[in-house]
């Protein structure tokens, strides 16, 4: 077993621990130099659909993002896919899993989804992902986050080991698709120089999305910066466990 020592050193460097012991690590983008506020945008594209609101209103305003995608979501969206790959200077494409399971390596329900549970299925999770985008795209990723985006210090351990950095954010955007319109608008709009923003593109029924869209149009006349994760420099990243 993992020592207890490591794990809470892990905890105490990404995030702090909830009652559950699960940690949401948090994640900012180096501050503008030029004052003007620098801001990574991600969207997790669990499965279903894509919301066309949000992924087309990033092209029409040549707007980079990062987009965290399942194996299950690029099985369902090949129109989409073929969108995110025809702009590689604006689409980062980087692993959400294979089956959208949280990547916890306890038996437990995370918002009603039951986590990985060991070792390893975190790892089936993980290898899983970015094989298929790897496939789907000729890249494999350098970035995962999991589904709630909520983890134990081992399974952050283990997916270091894996070879992939752990994307936590500093601004939840839409808090999972569910907020409304105004208050994801207003989200997107306050974000702060180097903040990272979560949000979802897999919910096109959801009024989220109408927010998001005008958010990031408001950030954009504000004259935000907007930079992908692999902009990130390696100073920045979580150093690998035992480090």
């Amino acid at each position: 077993m993992r020592s207890i020592l490591c794990a809470a050193a892990l905890l105490g460097l990404l995030g702090s621990a909830d009652a559950a012991g699960l940690t949401e690590p948090a994640l900012h983008v180096p501050a503008s130099p030029d004052g003007h506020r620098r801001v990574a945008l991600t969207f997790d594209a669990c499965s279903g659909q894509t919301d066309m609101r949000i992924l087309n209103a990033l092209v029409d305003n040549r707007i980079p993002a990062t987009i965290f995608v399942t194996a299950r979501w690029l099985k369902r969206n090949g129109p989409a896919l073929t969108v995110l790959l025809a702009h590689p200077d604006l689409f980062e494409i980087e692993n959400h899993g294979l089956n959208h399971v949280p990547a916890v390596d306890e038996n437990t329900r995370i918002y009603g989804i039951k986590a990985a549970g060991s070792p390893e299925a975190v790892r089936a999770e993980v290898q899983g992902g970015a094989a298929a985008i790897e496939k789907a795209t000729g890249r494999a990723p350098k970035w995962f986050r999991g589904a709630t985006a909520k983890y134990t210090a081992t399974s952050i351990a283990e997916i270091h080991r894996l070879g992939q950095q752990v994307a936590g954010y500093s601004v939840n955007g839409d808090g999972g698709s569910l907020l409304g319109a105004r208050t994801v608008e207003r989200n997107f709009a306050n974000a702060r120089d180097g903040d990272v923003v979560i949000a979802h593109i897999n919910q096109p029924k959801h009024a989220a999305g109408e927010g998001v869209v005008k958010g990031l149009l408001a950030l954009k006349a504000k004259g935000a910066e907007f930079v992908r994760l692999e902009t990130l420099p390696g100073d920045r990243l979580p150093p690998p466990p035992g480090s």
